[in-house]
């Protein structure tokens, strides 16, 4: 019995219009993917440019000068006027400066010492309004309208402060690094209530650090001037 011959071609059927539409959606879709990748690409380069200029104009930029009358703020400072050893001094300031940073580095008066930067040792004392104060625990900020008083301020090499002669006098200083700190708190001490003797002395004295050790003759130094009359 004689049957017709199944031809392969038979069973397949023609790509309907739908199926065309699918796959030419799909080709421009890997188009414009492509497409969006290089752009991606550029992106991210610009981006890699921009990233590593910013820091440098950040660098670049003053954190704090001298301020005059119609001239810019510099990014992230703020003016303000400090009143040091009887002068007023306009600023432009980091508001994170600390009063022991701009004396040294905006005024320039390194009399007053960096030493543990931490508040413990006392070599950066200043008098403000009087009282003694530990510069490197206070910001610069807080201080306008104060008097800020430094070592240089207390007395010149050819008229020293009577604090300053009594240690040259009774060598209350040894390496001289915490001496200025010292002599400030000491100066402060002779106004505050203290006892008459050395212990009273040494207990006022106790947040000022001296790593050499010459603290008998720094309580000499003190009680000598504390004995004199004020003039």
């Amino acid at each position: 019995m004689a049957s017709d011959a199944e031809n392969p071609e038979d069973f397949r059927t023609p790509p309907s219009n739908a199926e065309d539409r699918i796959d030419e959606a799909g080709k421009q879709g890997l188009l414009e993917h492509r497409v969006t990748r290089r752009l991606f690409l550029s992106q991210l380069g610009a981006a890699g440019v921009a990233a590593t200029a910013t820091p440098l104009l950040a660098v670049a930029a003053p954190v704090a000068a001298p301020a005059h009358d119609g001239e810019e703020l510099a990014a992230g400072t703020i003016p303000i006027t400090l009143n040091v050893n009887g002068q007023d001094h306009r600023l432009l300031l980091d508001p994170r400066t600390t009063l022991l940073d701009c004396l040294r580095e905006n005024l320039n008066l390194p009399g007053t010492k960096k030493g543990c930067d931490h508040g413990q040792c006392g070599a950066c004392t200043v008098h403000v309004n009087g009282r003694r104060v530990n510069s490197c625990l206070s910001f610069a900020m807080m201080h306008a309208g104060d008097r800020i008083t430094t070592i240089e301020g207390l007395g010149e090499p050819a008229k020293l402060h009577p604090m300053q002669a009594a240690f040259v006098e009774f060598d209350a200083y040894q390496c001289g690094y915490c001496t200025s700190g010292q002599i400030m708190s000491a100066v402060a001490l002779a106004k505050e209530p203290c006892g008459p003797a050395d212990d009273d002395v040494r207990h006022a004295m106790y947040g000022n650090i001296c790593r050499c050790g010459a603290y008998p003759n720094i309580v000499a130094a003190v009680q000598h001037v504390r004995s004199r009359p004020v003039s």
